[in-house]
């Protein structure tokens, strides 16, 4: 996901019923008010949920099986799966860098235009690579590096608009209905992927011209389509981060934004609908990051989880492309089942997370998502393996992680105060950016030089750590709900 960032102004004086225009930036002039038009929260939800749509459509053609897949057929080693797996999560060390950037913005949508238009057009240059590679101009080594270079900068640029992207968000969806439409915007994007991604990979695996060209086509429809998700942001209300921030902070005429019966994507209704973390007491006393001790214990839950997860997740495409040799069709049609089961459960768990809460789910999905490097170790190569268990376990994965996603997300939103929340989001991404990324070098590391059997090794370890990084959420009873 993309995320946001708030900042710190001047005092806020805003009359956010006038920004219904989706593209307008709050002016320090106009006249207070806590009220946001039906209509404008109509807009900006199903905005964003298009957003998500082909955000969606560029994520298939820059990453997963199919960035995996090309660079299996140019021979990459297993280290470089690592890298492929660190990079994005390395990038997230740029967040608190983005926050405060964007901190000192005087528009979300323009500050998430810049950012994200630069970082999804830089995947042109890898088109021109493929084009080059066809012709001769490159060798398969050199396309490898080219890859990683633009996964580098692009990701990195990325993760500069991550915080200022999620506070936006959070500004706009109320509370009470967080987890349905969470849930909804996700499972739309799911919906998505499970009918685009065996689409691409039939593409790619049939391509007359070979399977490196088709991924350059599919590339290439993945950048327009990520442009296009952009220009849905226009449709989003907009604020502005100096004056969003000391309004709510500072504001002492109200702790809750309401809506004139603001509805969700479904189009349900709720009177004097609260917007995602009001600022009370306790919020305002925790202001600083270090000195909250729920944040601290959600970022040693969020890094050890994202150390553990990242150790082995790397390598399981690859094992189904490399040692297995499935042809990418078939993989991705495996991914897509996942997909399919994360869509249908997405919106199961947002109920459920506004019903009980987000972390029992966290702890009870978690254990399950723990024994999955486990069931890895029983996959083989025959029919009864590819026809049966193959699927099972994609249609298990993708099922229990959507609860995974979408209660991170809202428990995260919910522990972080109002004031400089996107220094807190971009700091927990940061801690799990660079956790992530160490797990996945070190997974790499021992695959390339440990062969089969270090592989097998990182699986056994990585569902013992998955299942001790839910002890804080299991001792720290209060964490968020």
């Amino acid at each position: 996901m993309d995320s946001s960032q708030i900042q710190t102004g001047a005092p806020l004086s805003i009359e956010i019923a006038q920004i219904a225009s989706p593209s307008a930036t709050l002016s320090p002039t106009s006249t207070p008010s806590p009220r946001i038009s039906k209509d404008a929260i109509r807009t900006s939800l199903r905005a964003s949920t298009i957003d998500g749509v082909f955000a969606a459509i560029f994520s298939i053609g820059t990453g997963g099986v199919l960035l995996g897949n090309f660079l299996v057929e140019l021979d990459a080693s297993p280290l470089v799966f690592g890298m492929l797996a660190s990079i994005p999560m390395l990038a997230n060390l740029f967040q608190p860098i983005g926050a405060y950037l964007s901190e000192r913005s005087t528009s979300r949508f323009q500050y998430s235009l810049r950012i994200y238009g630069i970082a999804r057009l830089l995947w042109l240059i890898l088109v021109i690579g493929i084009v080059s590679f066809s012709l001769g101009g490159l060798n398969s080594n050199q396309l490898v590096i080219l890859s990683l270079l633009i996964l580098v900068c692009s990701h990195f640029l990325g993760g500069l608009g991550t915080a200022s992207w999620l506070s936006w968000i959070a500004m706009l969806v109320p509370r009470r209905l967080r987890g349905r439409y969470f849930g909804l915007r996700n499972s739309v994007a799911n919906l998505t992927e499970l009918v685009s991604l065996p689409l691409a990979g039939l593409a790619v695996s049939h391509w007359y011209g070979g399977s490196i060209q088709g991924y350059g086509v599919i590339l290439l429809l993945g950048i327009i389509f990520g442009i296009v998700s952009l220009g849905c942001q226009y449709f989003q209300v907009d604020m502005n981060p100096q004056l969003q921030n000391t309004y709510f902070v500072n504001s002492s005429q109200t702790s809750e934004i309401q809506s004139d019966s603001a509805p969700n994507e479904a189009g349900e209704t709720s009177q004097a609908i609260s917007m995602p973390q009001m600022p009370t007491p306790q919020n305002q006393i925790d202001s600083s990051i270090w000195r909250n001790s729920n944040f601290l214990m959600f970022l040693l839950y969020f890094g050890s989880w994202a150390f553990a997860i990242s150790l082995s997740a790397p390598f399981f495409n690859l094992y189904l492309l490399d040692t297995l040799n499935l042809d990418i069709s078939w993989v991705t049609f495996y991914n897509s089942l996942r997909a399919g089961a994360h869509m249908v459960m997405l919106i199961v768990w947002g109920r459920f997370a506004d019903k009980i809460g987000n972390r029992p789910i966290l702890i009870s999905t978690g254990i399950l998502i723990a024994v999955i490097p486990w069931l890895w170790l029983r996959m083989g190569s025959s029919p009864l393996d590819l026809w049966l268990w193959l699927p099972l376990l994609h249609i298990f994965i993708g099922g229990n992680w959507g609860a995974i996603d979408l209660c991170s997300n809202n428990l995260q939103i919910e522990i972080a105060p109002v004031k400089n929340q996107s220094l807190y989001f971009a700091t927990a991404a940061a801690v799990a950016g660079a956790s992530g990324a160490l797990g996945a070098t070190i997974g790499g590391f021992i695959a390339q030089f440990a062969g089969s059997f270090g592989i097998e090794e990182v699986f056994i370890v990585s569902g013992i750590l998955r299942l001790a990084s839910l002890v804080p959420l299991i001792i720290k009873k209060d964490l968020g709900s």
